[in-house]
């Protein structure tokens, strides 16, 4: 027997709730982005890093850390002394390393290597009091299509922060229908296997959420049809911080809609509109 719409949209918001509270949950990690105390760039000049112990530098797609007596860091729970070298990384990935209570990331993006520490007692941590987002709607929940391209396409896009770029592989793009208009959006591969990401922005953004850009996740079924509910955007780390290097979405991703669905701008934000 179908569920009356009363219980179907009872349904629809418990299931949305317990998704936000693990969103936010995984969000307010201890070693999460809202713990990046610094983003440091690194050169081939060795320099101290604040929030980190060691001299750092990057050089022939190397990155070296010369530990001074008292200092160490370790990774996999092996400790690291002296003169340690890692590379190379492979761009948009990273390796952790753990000095007392931070986590020193040592990642690739846009073809140079940064160091961003990640401490809990962070304040952006600290003081975070979850993200505001609008309330459910079954009507920003929509089917569409994907359609795989014939071959990848290399896709650049800029980021959050000025001077680099991104380039992603898009295998294909989504065609949906929604405020009576048709659209589509080029997707990216997700991080969960037979997963895509989507980046977009559309008539809210700058307004309600927030202006460079959120993401959607969606996993296509065998047919190729998906499930494009925009009432689980959520905002990417630039959202928060300054010390984020998130991509922006491709210009075909900038939707001429209102998608009054999903998270808002962040309080951390607000004060900037």
């Amino acid at each position: 027997m179908p569920l009356s719409t009363e219980t179907a949209q009872e349904s629809f918001d418990a299931d949305w709730q317990e998704w936000h509270a693990a969103h936010e949950r995984h969000r307010a990690h201890p070693h999460g982005f809202l713990a990046v105390t610094h983003l440091h760039w690194l050169g081939s000049e060795p320099a101290r890093l604040e929030g980190a112990p060691g001299t750092w530098s990057a050089e022939d797609d190397v990155v070296r850390v010369v530990l001074e007596a008292g200092e160490s860091l370790q990774r996999d729970g092996q400790e690291l002394n002296g003169a340690v070298t890692l590379g190379s990384i492979e761009e948009r990935g990273g390796i952790n390393l753990v000095a007392g209570e931070t986590v020193i990331e040592v990642a690739k993006r846009g073809g140079e290597y940064i160091v961003r520490p990640r401490n809990p007692e962070n304040g952006l941590l600290r003081d975070y009091q979850g993200t505001p987002a609008y309330s459910p709607d079954a009507a920003f929940a929509v089917r569409g299509t994907y359609e795989p391209f014939e071959v990848p396409r290399p896709t650049t896009v800029g980021a959050a922060v000025e001077g680099i770029q991104h380039v992603y592989e898009a295998p294909g793009e989504i065609r949906f229908k929604l405020a009576g208009q048709k659209l589509a959006l080029t997707a990216f591969n997700g991080h969960a296997p037979g997963s895509l990401s989507v980046l977009f922005t559309d008539q809210t953004s700058g307004a309600t959420t927030y202006a460079a850009n959120r993401s959607l996740s969606v996993v296509p079924a065998a047919d190729g049809s998906v499930q494009l509910d925009f009432n689980r955007a959520v905002n990417l780390p630039c959202a928060y911080t300054d010390l984020a290097t998130c991509p922006l979405p491709p210009a075909e991703n900038r939707l001429p809609v209102a998608i009054a669905a999903g998270e808002k701008i962040p309080y951390e934000r607000q004060d900037q509109l």
